[in-house]
């Protein structure tokens, strides 16, 4: 019913920057929060950085000053603007939103399939 697709990810040095974006599509009657989350390789996942609605954001301490999220609401789609990466910022990128089908409906959340981020040192 609602499908969110990531874009962007890549390969990258040290330094260097990515883009990643995310769109929802389907049967969407509203998206509340939108996120990011991360997993490394035999780690968990974890949040990297989420937006609400109105456009409050807050971001994991390891992030913070170098990541910005933002989203577009009339285009369902949210954004992860990456500067300064590190090679411990190297993991699989997730998107993620909590998604209303309906008005009479609770909001679930849903994830995309993920987008490799890969930084070189």
């Amino acid at each position: 019913q609602v499908q969110l697709v990531e874009s962007g990810g890549g390969l990258v040095q040290a330094g260097g920057s990515l883009r990643l974006s995310c769109v929802a599509s389907g049967s969407i009657f509203s998206i509340n929060t939108m996120g990011w989350y991360r997993q490394a390789p035999g780690k968990q996942r974890e949040l990297v950085a989420g937006i609400t609605s109105g456009g409050r954001t807050n971001y994991a301490d390891s992030v913070k000053g170098r990541f910005t999220i933002s989203r577009d609401n009339a285009k369902n789609m949210v954004y992860l603007q990456m500067n300064s990466l590190k090679p411990e910022d190297t993991a699989v990128y997730y998107c993620n939103a909590g998604v209303r089908i309906g008005a009479m409906e609770r909001s679930r959340t849903y994830w995309g399939q993920g987008t490799q981020v890969t930084v070189s040192s």
